[in-house]
């Protein structure tokens, strides 16, 4: 039925001078709150560092990791200290450093220490992927002795989160144990006994922890290695039923702000293509306009929760494996096509969020995020219409750090992220923001099937949407925000 709508007329997508400006103001608005304040023609990932010198340091062991740098903010950044407020600074600071000391105890990983492996050692053993569940003693693989003929041969095994045992001990080899397990030494005359003992070398971790990890120290005379442990509780599937067509696979998504003739609007072109499909809209709105119909859901919130609570809310009750968000401003035509937006998202499994086209222009940024030191924070550089490189059979979408409000996405990795209640008016790149590192984003210009329209009447209508924007000063009320919760210095935009 979908395709059949699609080559009706096109009674739903009239075009006129005032549509120009509708998309011209919103392409402005638009561009204000994705970046956030205007600058100049910077291009922040050439300020990406080069890799670590190559280093002759002979010593295996260097977990020394150098104390962090304070970042750069070029001269047209917004130092976002300067708007907390004064009396509140001293304390929003002290706040500030023990969360942050916090996020980094639960963030931290064995995966980001520095280990440095000398040439010509005569040990063998496990560089990566070396795996354990909490406290389940798991053969520790792959180590090996190859030295030349000596008399006697000597290694050490130590470990500080866990204990080391000999599942086969053997009386030609000496095996002593200290330190409460956590060190082990093994001493024979035979090469091939101490390869049989290290064949048979188990590793416990001490304590539960589902996500953590060790070190292993393995040293023979002058020649040390130290490889790590990742001790880890194995995910259980979660796993979505996506169904037989595109509505068990998608819910479309919405926010309604006066004038409600949009919202109305929206979802007649929506069933104008999609006459099934489910359609969860939030609505925090003290005049309420019901929204009736098949497939249509609307969630009641406190008048002015805003825009983020309201994404969270349809958010938290979805069912789908995707939803699709649009803002109740846009319009289908015969060029949104769903199921190219999962096409592509299928293809990758990789992907979390898939971008479209607004008016068939495709609106998308990039960032460059440098960590700084724990006292100041970080620096935050985007850049708008900035890609990486494209898909691989896709061409035509690219990968990137943020998209325009119109993307399809996976339920459960945004879930993850999360839209911060904190944003009320006006946001956008805060999603995007939050789930830098942890979203995989791409846009696709693909404007005869992935593209959405602006509604013909918006020259005047969205002008007054004071509602949801507010004037240009009001913009700064995300700044103190980005300072304490994102840790941020400085956020630079261009």
């Amino acid at each position: 039925m979908a395709e059949e709508a699609r080559t009706k007329t096109a009674a739903l997508t009239p075009r006129s001078s005032h549509l120009q400006v509708g998309v011209a103001l919103l392409v402005g608005l638009m561009m204000l709150c994705f970046v956030l304040t205007s600058g100049g023609p910077h291009n922040f990932f050439s300020k990406i560092p080069d890799s670590a010198p190559f280093t002759t340091n002979k010593s295996q062991l260097l977990r020394t990791t150098s104390t962090p740098a304070a970042c750069s903010c070029l001269p047209n950044s917004v130092m976002l200290k300067g708007f907390v407020p004064k009396g509140q600074y001293k304390e929003v600071v002290q706040r500030r450093a023990k969360e942050y000391q916090s996020y980094k105890i639960r963030k931290s990983s064995t995966d980001t220490t520095r280990l440095f492996a000398s040439s010509n050692s005569p040990l063998q053993y496990p560089i990566q992927g070396f795996v354990v569940m909490p406290m389940t003693p798991t053969h520790i693989p792959d180590l090996r002795l190859f030295p030349e003929r000596r008399s006697n041969y000597k290694v050490n095994l130590k470990v500080s989160k866990g204990i080391l045992t000999i599942n086969s001990p053997t009386k030609q080899s000496s095996v002593t144990e200290s330190n409460n397990q956590t060190e082990l030494t093994i001493v024979s005359t035979s090469p091939v006994t101490v390869n049989f003992l290290l064949a048979n070398m188990l590793y416990t971790s001490s304590s539960y922890h589902i996500n953590t990890g060790d070190f292993v120290s393995f040293r023979f005379e002058k020649h040390e290695a130290v490889f790590p442990v990742t001790i880890k509780q194995p995910h259980v599937p979660v796993l979505w039923d996506i169904g037989t067509d595109i509505n068990s696979r998608v819910t479309i998504t919405t926010m309604t702000s006066p004038p409600f003739s949009n919202t109305k609007a929206l979802v007649e072109s929506i069933r104008y293509y999609y006459p099934t499909i489910k359609i969860f809209i939030a609505d925090d709105i003290n005049k309420r306009r019901t929204f009736s119909g098949p497939n249509v859901e609307q969630y009641f919130m406190p008048q002015a929760k805003g825009l983020f609570a309201g994404r969270n809310l349809v958010l938290s009750q979805l069912t789908t494996k995707y939803f699709l968000w649009v803002d109740d401003t846009f319009m289908f035509t015969e060029t949104t096509k769903i199921e190219k937006f999962v096409e592509v998202m299928e293809a990758n499994p990789e992907l979390d969020v898939v971008g479209g086209s607004l008016e068939e222009i495709p609106f998308y940024m990039s960032m460059f995020y440098e960590e700084g030191d724990d006292d100041e924070g970080g620096c935050l550089h985007m850049k708008f219409g900035a890609k990486f490189h494209s898909l691989p059979a896709y061409p035509h979408c690219s990968l990137v750090s943020g998209v325009v409000n119109f993307f399809l996405a996976r339920t459960d990795a945004v879930r993850r992220v999360g839209f911060d209640p904190n944003i009320r008016k006006t946001g956008h790149p805060e999603l995007f923001m939050d789930g830098l590192g942890s979203l995989m984003v791409a846009s696709c210009n693909d404007p005869q099937n992935m593209s959405i329209n602006l509604q013909p009447q918006l020259d005047q209508d969205y002008l007054n949407r004071k509602y949801r924007n507010p004037e240009y000063d009001e913009y700064d009320y995300r700044y103190p925000i980005y300072f304490l919760k994102n840790h941020l210095k400085c956020l630079t935009a261009a």
